[in-house]
């Protein structure tokens, strides 16, 4: 019987650098591209605006980035700009440089980048328009794509000359633009769904990363149904456990610990799942516990960071508290290996939550809330319980209720470490994505 042999395909992923941030929009296409090579296919990765920061290899490391942070801000800062010469343009644009100003940059914030992101939403006939000519005229020198894919829907600006020029379809990932966008001033906020909604016409393929953001953003964006498809997302397997749950799950003699691993802000729900540590340490029954904190910390991070620091010092148990920002890889993983219970309780609309596969995979139970893409994701991992979103008592006892109940907690923990393995894996992610290209070509 002969094996099935499947076309190799040449993908093109554009992703949007964030400086020193890490970035779990730039963890899943740099895991992604680095799967699609390790199928036979041929992947370029194009960085925008800021280096990526990553914790694997990066593999945009040999390619320009285009649409360089600098220039992009001072094109919509003055239309003088683009009259100024090439060489000097090009020196702005440098990698060196770029890596340079992403280790200052700060939080992003909607309210201070409205009238940008407008412009690019236009594409051609933004202020950044000269930009896109440069990406498609080195794009034209690299061999003929068979899909081009944008991270999200904010790169949407430049789907409708990439695709005509280039004559490649253009798919877009989704995962969480929505929450971004309603954070814009109202006059602006308003024009740019607008403006999206009319771009989407572009692109040929959306693709998010659940059936709850798939109905949120057809709802919103206007999207036909043949035009959607639920990618979800994978994460790279390698170094976590192959069998059994948590060691910590293991142990009765150790204190159990409860995680966060998310950038470390007020979105990702950190003071809830302090608030709900401080209750916890009031209860006779799990006094022991231990807190330990982990993930992105970016400058505009710490002043919030520093003020649960605060908190947990005025409740007097700091000193059961450990911070870790910004660890690589191999460190994450140890890092969640060493939980007995994990929670990131985002307060906003999430998409999806690369954070829980990962804590899935290292065999750790989850508690979330039931909101957004949580509840889908529990129920298809089996490997967590749900509490009240925003309620800080709620997710006590249900953090308590695992931690009391290690027996079910390890059960659960195997239920969601085999279930990452069968559905969420990066090759899995890479080889749906090749197929539901090919069934709409």
């Amino acid at each position: 019987m002969l094996a099935t042999v499947v076309p190799v395909m040449n993908i093109v992923q554009i992703t949007p650098g964030a400086g020193s941030m890490l970035c779990g929009g730039c963890f899943r296409d740099n895991a992604l591209v680095a799967a699609l090579r390790r199928a036979g296919h041929q992947a370029l990765m194009v960085p925008l605006y800021l280096p990526l920061t990553l914790d694997e290899p990066d593999q945009s490391a040999d390619v320009p980035i285009f649409y360089g942070g600098l220039n992009v801000y001072l094109e919509q800062k003055s239309v003088l700009f683009c009259r100024l010469p090439r060489w000097f343009r090009q020196m702005l644009a440098s990698r060196r440089l770029l890596k340079w100003a992403g280790t200052r940059a700060a939080k992003t914030r909607a309210e201070d980048v409205g009238e940008l992101t407008l412009s690019m939403f236009r594409g051609e006939e933004g202020r950044q328009a000269v930009e896109l000519d440069q990406l498609i005229t080195w794009l034209q020198t690299q061999p003929k794509p068979d899909l081009i894919c944008l991270s999200n829907v904010m790169l949407i600006g430049m789907a409708r000359r990439l695709r005509a020029e280039l004559g490649a379809p253009v798919a877009c990932l989704l995962g969480g633009e929505d929450s971004f966008l309603d954070g814009l001033p109202k006059s602006i906020r308003d024009a740019s769904w607008a403006v999206l909604t009319a771009r989407c016409r572009d692109v040929d393929l959306f693709l998010p990363p659940t059936h709850y953001f798939a109905a949120l953003m057809s709802q919103r964006l206007q999207l036909r149904p043949d035009h959607v498809a639920v990618l979800p997302v994978g994460i790279n397997l390698d170094g976590y456990p192959a069998s059994r749950g948590s060691p910590q799950l293991e142990a009765s003699d150790v204190a159990p610990v409860l995680g966060f691993f998310a950038r470390m802000c007020q979105q990702k729900g950190l003071d809830t799942l302090i608030d709900a540590f401080i209750l916890l340490k009031k209860s006779r029954a799990v006094a022991k516990l231990r807190l330990h904190v982990g993930g992105g910390c970016g400058p505009g991070d710490e002043p919030f960071v520093a003020e649960q620091r605060r908190k947990l010092e005025s409740a007097g148990v700091l000193a059961d508290v450990e911070f870790f920002p910004n660890v690589d890889h191999a460190r994450k993983i140890e890092f969640l290996q060493g939980l007995t219970v994990f929670s990131t309780p985002a307060l906003y609309g999430e998409a999806f939550g690369l954070y829980l596969i990962e804590a899935l995979a290292a065999g750790v139970p989850i508690v979330q809330p039931r909101h957004a893409a949580f509840p889908e994701i529990i129920e298809a991992t089996g490997g967590g319980i749900l509490c009240e979103p925003g309620n800080a008592a709620s997710l006590a006892g249900a953090i308590e209720f695992l931690v009391l109940d290690p027996t079910r907690a390890r059960e659960m923990g195997e239920r969601g470490r085999q279930a990452v393995r069968e559905k969420f894996g990066i090759d899995q992610m890479a080889g749906k994505l090749v197929q539901l290209v090919k069934q709409r070509s």
